[in-house]
């Protein structure tokens, strides 16, 4: 009795961890989008969109650096639910 109780207290632990980490990827997308965003503008204000020309914005370099580490945190997450999923 005590096994089944722990048991379905360990699945709604694992679920809510789930739903937490998806809300969290669903907030680090739209900061990825607000990054996509600044990183055009900013572009798009100096004039200059590649990342090899010395005349590439610094602001712009440090938003990419910035977006791509929330990208990477995002496949990591996102990994992380579907191992939950395959141990539940």
């Amino acid at each position: 009795m005590a096994n089944s109780s722990l048991n379905e207290t360990l699945r709604e632990t694992a679920a809510t961890n789930r739903f937490q980490i998806a809300t969290l990827i669903e907030s680090l997308l739209r900061s990825v989008e607000f990054l996509t965003v600044d990183i055009e503008c900013e572009e798009a204000r100096v004039g200059v969109r590649d990342l090899s020309d010395p005349a590439y914005s610094v602001l712009a370099r440090s938003l990419t650096v910035r977006r791509e580490n929330i990208r990477a945190t995002i496949a990591s997450l996102e990994m992380s639910i579907k191992e939950t999923r395959k141990a539940a």
